[in-house]
């Protein structure tokens, strides 16, 4: 399938010359079936193709990547993991970042969790406007978070700090809880942690 995200492993397997892996290997076993899980559940809705390949034959490969201790796992080319047993958020992250470079978002979607007031008050003026709209909470759930960052890094850049509310209108980009007045006709609380981020300078006034 040419829109799949492409997961490739080396598993210490094969042969080189007069040298050949003869004894098994555990984290290979932990990372394959981590893979099948993750895939049957986390990533159920993306297409994704699995390819194995046994490292030993063909451990040039993999090196020009970066990778050279097996397992090793890349997702369309970039190693994600090696050496060890898979961490599958890892994983998601890596495959939910190629699946939404590949796809837009559709329909109305707020990205924002349960503690930020800026975002109770966007859903709120959403619903006296009478939009309705997809909640998608970024704590509870790691893949919204993994594709609310996927999707709007892009759009505001690495060194601008993405907070929540994050917010999605008929499929376009709104931004924060700030940029939704126009669209409801109704002034919307902004939220003032929009400007920080760790990286920001201190404040010199002090």
């Amino acid at each position: 399938m040419s829109d799949s995200i492409k997961i490739l492993v080396y598993r210490w397997a094969g042969a080189w010359g007069p040298f050949k892996v003869s004894i098994p290997c555990g984290e290979c076993a932990l990372t394959a079936d981590i893979i099948e899980d993750t895939m049957q559940n986390e990533l159920k809705d993306i297409p994704v193709e699995l390819e194995t390949r046994d490292w030993l034959s063909e451990w040039y490969r993999p090196l020009l990547k970066g990778g050279w201790h097996a397992p090793i796992v890349l997702v369309e080319g970039k190693v994600v993991g090696q050496g060890g047993a898979l961490n599958r958020g890892v994983l998601t992250q890596a495959v939910v970042e190629q699946h939404a470079k590949r796809t837009s978002i559709a329909g109305n979607h707020v990205f924002g969790k349960v503690s930020c007031p800026h975002c109770v008050h966007a859903k709120a003026r959403l619903d006296e406007a009478g939009i309705d709209y997809e909640y998608r909470d970024v704590i509870a759930n790691p893949l919204d978070l993994y594709e609310m960052l996927a999707r709007v890094k892009p759009i505001v850049g690495p060194k601008t700090p993405v907070t929540v509310p994050q917010i999605w209108v008929d499929g376009e980009y709104v931004g924060g809880a700030d940029k939704l007045a126009a669209i409801v006709d109704a002034p919307v609380e902004p939220n003032p942690d929009r400007g920080q981020c760790s990286t920001s300078p201190s404040d010199r006034s002090k």
